[in-house]
């Protein structure tokens, strides 16, 4: 599996990954540390800080000592594309520039301009499928640099730009037992995130074009209607799994956290042959003493920036 979109020069001394998210107007910072049998997050802390004032950024850097750290963060959902394409039969190191061309018409803009990394989705050996599938992940370079640029000038150098879609997989894994697969549901301000796992690989990402917020503040049968959208969208992952991936079966489904995900959770799991259940940090995660009595807003918003830290170094394709 490949390591995402952008691989730089290692650094950092620390154990683990600093998580960092830079918001409109705050700076969200995780450590994370692979202890034992259970990661633990050492912090998790928000600073203000102002994207029209680079000093801004340096002073969040200096207070957490961010040049001792491997650093990461995650791309917007509208700053890339994941892509589904057949893995072309070449060797590895052709593999990215066989890539590109596949996925030349894909793109809304010139495939040179844009970065590229790809992400297997393995197929054990002697399976009855016909077509190795990897996933593409594509990024224009104008969004890679400026973001390389803002983390450098701010004193924050960045080892890993990654995507939230792994960042939910790492989380997801975790959640695994008995040699079956996971299936994710998560959403926040940006729409839905679902996810199929399986084995420590993402065989599933597709985005949902509902927000936590349209299911929070739904009503009556504008509720209902997005809870039946959601749980179609669902059974049409489910199958689609079933049918793609047969090696493997699915155990359970989780979701959340977010302040409707009781509701939804309950319509889920009344129409789908999966058991449905809530996602806990805790269950995943050592929490900080501070973060052990996060609410389920808080929980949401941490999630992938954890699901980030979770990452662990795989060789490259």
């Amino acid at each position: 599996m490949a390591g995402m979109l952008q691989r730089l020069m290692q650094r950092g001394t620390a154990p683990g990954w600093l998580a960092v998210e830079l918001g409109d107007a705050t700076v969200s910072l995780t450590h994370v540390v692979p202890e034992g049998g259970q990661p633990a997050v050492k912090f998790a802390e928000e600073r203000p800080w102002n994207p029209g004032e680079p000093k801004s950024l340096e002073r969040v850097a200096r207070e957490f000592g961010a040049k001792r750290f491997r650093c990461t963060t995650l791309l917007k959902p509208q700053e890339y594309n994941i892509l589904l394409v057949e893995a072309p039969a070449v060797k590895p190191e052709e593999l990215k520039s066989a890539v590109r061309w596949r996925i030349k018409d894909m793109l809304d803009y010139h495939v040179d301009d844009a970065t590229i990394d790809v992400l297997d989705v393995p197929v054990p050996a002697g399976a009855a499928q016909r077509t190795h599938y990897m996933y593409t992940v594509a990024a224009r370079n104008e969004t890679i640099r400026a973001t390389l640029d803002r983390f450098n000038a701010g004193g924050m150098p960045l080892t890993v730009i990654d995507i939230p879609d792994t960042a939910q997989r790492n989380v997801a894994v975790r959640l695994e037992s008995e040699q079956r697969g996971v299936v994710a549901l998560t959403f926040d301000a940006q729409g839905g995130l679902m996810t199929v796992s399986f084995n420590g690989e993402l065989y599933l990402s597709r985005r949902l074009d509902v927000s936590a917020l349209d299911l929070t503040d739904a009503q009556g049968e504008e509720r209902a209607r997005l809870f039946d959208r959601v749980l179609m969208e669902t059974q049409r992952s489910l199958d689609y799994c079933e049918r793609s991936y047969p090696f493997f079966s699915l155990g359970r489904m989780i979701v959340g956290p977010f302040a409707a995900d009781a509701a939804l959770r309950a319509h889920l799991a009344a129409n789908l042959y999966l058991p449905v259940e809530g996602l806990e940090l805790s269950q995943v995660v050592r929490l900080p003493a501070e973060a052990r009595g996060w609410s389920t807003e808080q929980q949401a918003r941490w999630l992938k920036l954890i699901g980030a830290g979770l990452r662990v170094e795989r060789k490259a394709l």
